[in-house]
């Protein structure tokens, strides 16, 4: 009598597509997409389809993140060399006839306009993990100095554009994995201190360095007003200190408890510029006060611990870097962001993870996140 195979059910069948995901990194952005949603179902009330549209990004940034996790971390490092290679060919076309657009040169038409400097997010982590896991075993101070130059051709590209929010993002990421890979102390103490001081010097001198006519080496008009402006928001309040002024109100008066979903008077008074992306933790801050922004706080910090975590359980060189640099990218951009809406950094364009709106930020997002869950997954599957 012959045996009955029975076919497998659907579930069945996708089971392995789901087992290895790692719970911990799962819930930690849950919770966070879920206060996305609710923030800018608040903040984007008046702001047309941004809710739904918010909604659709964060489903495509969940496919991404779905498609990217299937992808072995042995697959992945195939593709370090010739995604960097496009990023920064893209970089210099963008520079010789790129698309310019409020006086920022910073997108390129190749059928479609794309904006190449968000693929740099995760090719130039990719790319130096790549490179170290090559150099693994004979590691040398040359291979350090080759590793600085090949983060900083696109962070001077994308400066040029300019655009110091996502060249800041691409510089941390890209020195994230440069210190994780073991660069010596002695190298990363001097330019800290050195920046300390510049700081120190800054806030002293204030009053002479933001005087008018007195330029900056290295920084845009812009970028050196925006630096003053940090120092001392009040001298122009109703103009370029208008931003942070209206953000440190709008934290302020949300109090403990906050003033309670869809409450925010400076929210909905339209007094927060920019309330459904860069500024958009002012109005969450607003509606759900300082325990709400624990719990954010809170949920960031998960992401970020358990990042670290699964780049220190990695089984090799490469997957450990770009685990680490991918976790320090959420981290950076949850860090600037919150500084610079508090008014403890100057303000830059860098969206809140998860809350604030934007189709390509939140996708790249997905795909950092995928990466982690690539790494977390093969892991999981090589122990059972």
């Amino acid at each position: 009598m012959s045996a009955v195979i029975e076919k497998p059910s659907l579930l069945q069948r996708a089971a392995p597509l789901v087992r290895g995901f790692d719970g911990p990194l799962a819930f930690a952005i849950f919770m966070l997409a879920c206060a996305g949603l609710l923030t800018m179902y608040s903040s984007g009330f008046d702001h047309g389809t941004r809710f739904v549209d918010h909604g659709r990004n964060m489903l495509i940034a969940g496919f991404v993140m779905f498609v990217v996790a299937q992808v072995p971390p042995q697959r992945l490092m195939t593709l370090a060399v010739p995604l960097y290679t496009l990023g920064v060919a893209l970089l210099v076309a963008v520079a010789l006839f790129g698309i310019t657009k409020k006086g920022a040169k910073r997108w390129v038409s190749v059928g479609i306009v794309i904006q190449p400097s968000e693929i740099l997010k995760i090719a130039v982590p990719l790319m130096l993990a790549w490179w170290f896991q090559k150099r693994e075993g004979q590691m040398r101070p040359l291979d350090f100095l080759v590793a600085g130059l090949l983060l900083a051709i696109p962070v001077g590209l994308i400066v040029k554009q300019p655009d110091l929010g996502t060249a800041i993002l691409v510089l941390a990421a890209g020195l994230s994995v440069i210190f994780f890979a073991g660069l010596s102390w002695r190298l990363i103490i001097p330019p800290v201190l050195l920046g300390l001081l510049g700081i120190i010097l800054l806030v002293v001198f204030e009053a002479q360095l933001c005087a008018p006519g007195v330029d900056w080496p290295l920084l845009h008009d812009y970028q050196q007003q925006r630096v003053c402006t940090l120092l001392d928001p009040g001298k122009d309040p109703l103009g370029k200190g208008f931003h942070i002024l209206q953000g440190m109100i709008a934290i302020g008066s949300g109090g403990i408890f906050g003033k309670g979903f869809m409450q925010g008077t400076q929210t909905h008074l339209e007094f927060i510029p920019e309330r459904t992306t860069d500024f958009i933790f002012a109005a969450f801050s607003e509606e759900f006060g300082l325990l709400g922004n624990l719990f954010l706080i809170a949920g960031f910090v998960a992401l970020v611990l358990r990042g670290l975590t699964i780049a220190s359980e990695a089984s090799t060189v490469f997957s450990r870097l770009l685990a680490g640099a991918v976790t320090m990218i959420f981290f950076t951009y949850a860090f600037v962001n919150m500084g610079m809406v508090s008014g403890i950094l100057p303000v830059v364009g860098v969206p809140l993870p998860f809350i604030s709106y934007g189709g390509t930020a939140m996708v790249t997002l997905g795909l950092g996140l995928g990466i982690l869950m690539s790494i977390a997954r093969s892991k999981r599957l090589v122990q059972t």
